[in-house]
């Protein structure tokens, strides 16, 4: 039998790859049904009152609070003209972060801190 060039496959390894992808899609997808959120970025969290003046008092997931501080962070223009990563703090955003400004990776830290 003659050596495949390089750069090509046999048939037999190409079905052992598709086996092995279509055996991982099963397992990840469960029965075939919609997937559950299990927790971390997607579990519903509870935000406390210091957050709940920004985000609202009802329990969201951790991705949505995230984008709904970054939608308040851009309409008060909050960002620092100078340095774009660090964000200032106004009167609502100070008791959370606890001081006049964070770096946008602190601030997900620190509103952590306000979720139940």
């Amino acid at each position: 039998m003659a050596t495949p060039k390089k750069g090509t496959t046999t048939k037999s390894a190409a079905k052992k790859t598709t086996a092995k992808k279509t055996t991982a899609k099963k397992s990840a997808g469960g029965e075939g049904g919609a997937r559950e959120a299990r927790g971390g970025i997607a579990q519903p969290v509870t935000p406390d009152k210091e957050l709940a003046a920004i985000v609202g008092k009802d329990p969201l997931p951790r991705s949505e609070m995230t984008k709904k501080i970054w939608d308040y962070i851009k309409k008060n223009n909050l960002q620092d003209s100078q340095n774009r990563r660090n964000i200032n703090a106004d009167d609502k955003l100070r008791p959370i972060f606890g001081k006049d400004q964070v770096t946008m990776f602190e601030m997900t830290k620190l509103v952590n801190q306000h979720v139940k």
